[in-house]
């Protein structure tokens, strides 16, 4: 991102901080205004007044997006109401310039120009495309609906030559080289190396086995002036939808094959869980538009999507805008698309997933640093979660009786539904990852094995085990040395007390391994473990 130098008029800021705070006020508005609600993407800040919604775009530059002048966002928002007229014509009202007089800072008022809006129609949120889905309300007729729009704009969308050099190989290649490009500082950290690599492959690859697909495509005239960002949240279902925010900055990742489009959709309704919905949609559209070759091209285009999301939530999440928890999110949302752009890809590898669990004092802790210091595996500590999540100091001990305060049934069960959530988007990103906790409850183990399932995870539970003796020298050796753990040895008891068996119908990835030898001992018994149940 080009960092923005803050611009003036007369003394008075118009930077884009100064902007976002202006138009927040319900008073700068020339309509009645009750309360201004302010989002933001990437891009754009977004003000909803009620009955208008006003965008202002972020003067940034990313490379394939530049916003970073005033010249440069007037002409884009501008063409972004033109553009969007296509699909949403009631939607898109006008582009205006923001304007300081004096000390005064209006909408398309006296003075000198300093920005730029768009200006559009506010619908009703609970037709959102999103919200209709998170109700569970959308439905194949709602997919009828979109074909019934799409099928006619593609029809009359512009096309020829000068538009289908966006569908050659060499185009469509330069699209997917900038996409890994910009996201290798991202590999390692949202996307494991051979993931990364493995897409990377399988698409150079597809280019040159199939390049015959892609002159197919411009031959059918499968080329054109597209939407360029077609997902649930640009789509309003009103009657008919109303399909908008089509990419107006970018030319190159507007044009294009139809099925960039279409596929874009199908993966959304995909990373959704909504198969069932993908498959109906991709079948009426081929079905209404006579495009037969459309599933060839499915899967790459598919693939291609979900990495843009995943580089366009890796971007989000260093937004300084943002705090911590919504960029954590953004981190966790990349490595999902990520995942599943993997498996477009005919990815196979499944990540790995150790849970080391038992009772306290009883070498966890240890096999887990092992673990992560000789193989790169993440490690996930619930001692750390739990204290991260209640704000108290990772090395600060807490002395509460069994059960009651920082480890209440209560905290236990945000830790583990903490825990939990970190190692499926982990998983989900291809790392291996290694889980510490006690887990001696059958409740607290059944949401790992389900996140395992979902990712397609290799799983093992790994239960490590000493005698009594030996675990009491170990608490009482932690009590001098260890400040990050809490485990006392006047708590063991009652804590083996409440250690529950294998979960019923999960045995089979429940093992145990005795802690009490040397450590040398200890490791290379948990590698044979793990290599003989195939997580190594």
């Amino acid at each position: 991102m080009t960092p923005f130098a803050p611009e003036s008029a007369r003394g008075v800021s118009v930077d884009h901080v100064s902007l976002v705070k202006a138009m927040s006020e319900p008073s700068f508005y020339d309509h009645p205004v009750d309360e201004v609600q302010f989002l933001q993407t990437h891009i754009s800040s977004v003000f909803l007044t009620g009955t208008r919604v006003y965008k202002l775009k972020k003067p940034v530059n990313f490379g394939f997006l530049d916003y970073s002048t005033v010249e440069l966002r007037e002409r884009n928002c501008r063409a972004e109401v033109e553009l969007n007229r296509r699909l949403a014509p009631s939607v898109y009202l006008d582009a205006l310039p923001i304007t300081v007089d004096g000390d005064r800072v209006a909408m398309d008022g006296a003075g000198e120009v300093v920005d730029w809006v768009v200006v559009m129609r506010e619908l009703d949120g609970e037709l959102l495309g999103t919200e209709v889905l998170e109700r569970g309300e959308l439905s194949k007729e709602h997919m009828d609906a979109l074909v019934d729009v799409l099928v006619p704009f593609y029809r009359s969308a512009a096309t020829g030559e000068g538009v289908d050099s966006y569908g050659t190989v060499a185009a469509v290649k330069f699209n997917t080289d900038e996409n890994f490009s910009q996201t290798e500082a991202s590999v390692g950290k949202l996307i494991s190396r051979d993931r990364f690599e493995h897409i990377r492959a399988w698409t150079d690859a597809f280019y040159d086995e199939r390049a015959d697909l892609f002159e197919r495509r411009i031959a059918d005239g499968r080329i054109r002036e597209s939407h360029g960002d077609l997902h649930l949240r640009n789509i309003f279902f009103e009657d008919p939808p109303m399909i908008f925010d089509c990419i107006e900055f970018n030319e190159r990742l507007r044009c294009g094959d139809v099925a960039v489009d279409i596929a874009f959709l199908a993966m959304d309704l995909d990373f959704n869980g909504r198969q069932d919905l993908s498959g109906h949609f991709i079948d009426r559209y081929v079905e209404a538009s006579g495009d037969t070759g459309l599933p060839d091209v499915l899967d790459f285009y598919k693939c291609y999507r979900a990495y843009v999301r995943g580089k366009i939530a890796s971007f989000t999440s260093t937004d300084p805008a943002l705090g911590d928890t919504e960029k954590r999110a953004q981190r966790n949302l990349a490595r999902r698309y990520f995942g599943l752009a993997y498996d477009y890809a005919g990815g196979s590898e499944r990540p790995s997933l150790v849970v080391l669990y038992g009772l306290m004092g009883t070498g966890k802790t240890s096999v887990a640093r092992y673990l992560r210091e000789k193989f790169g595996w993440h490690v996930l500590s619930t001692d750390a979660v739990r204290k991260q999540i209640s704000g108290v100091g990772e090395h600060t001990r807490v002395y509460v009786p069994y059960n009651e305060g920082l480890y209440s049934p209560e905290m236990n069960a945000r830790t583990y539904e903490e825990v939990c959530e970190r190692a499926e988007n982990l998983l989900r990103g291809g790392f291996p990852v290694v889980v510490d906790g006690a887990f001696k409850r059958r409740s607290e183990r059944e949401p790992v094995i389900e996140a395992a399932r979902r990712t397609g995870a290799r799983l093992v539970f790994l239960r490590t085990t000493c005698d009594a003796d030996e675990q009491r020298e170990r608490l009482e050796g932690r009590q001098q040395h260890d400040t990050r753990s809490d485990g006392r040895v006047e708590l063991m008891e009652h804590q083996r007390a409440d250690f529950e068996p294998a979960n019923a119908g999960a045995e089979c990835y429940f093992h145990e391994i005795d802690t009490s030898g040397p450590k040398s001992e200890t490791q290379e018994n948990v590698e044979a473990m793990l290599k003989s149940a195939k997580v190594l």
